[in-house]
């Protein structure tokens, strides 16, 4: 993957020389090659081909960390999150002091 898109670079940078070094061509002229036909689509390839790597880095650390948070409250950790509990006879969707008839 980044030897293709280092050879796309490469060929981008050949271009934009050949832009900036021809006689009707400017130096502007090879900048802007350089930055639209070459680091931008790369740089765009680059990100979208990188999005099941990152969705995947993503998906491990929140298992990580539910385990570490079951591994916590199974220990009967204190710094593990508690629990709400509610009053018997009150209805969950109930409002604060309420209780089912």
């Amino acid at each position: 993957m980044y030897l293709v898109a280092i050879g796309w670079l490469y060929v981008a940078l050949m271009m934009a020389v050949a832009e900036a070094n021809h006689p009707s061509g400017t130096v502007l002229g090879g900048i802007v090659t350089f930055l639209f036909y070459g680091l931008l689509p790369t740089a765009l390839v680059m990100y979208l081909m990188g999005t099941p790597l990152r969705r995947k880095a993503s998906r491990e650390r929140e298992a990580k960390e539910d385990a570490e948070r079951f591994a916590a409250s199974a220990a009967g950790d204190s710094a593990a999150e508690p629990v709400a509990q509610q009053p018997a006879g009150t209805a969950p969707d109930a409002p604060e002091g309420r209780t089912q008839p």
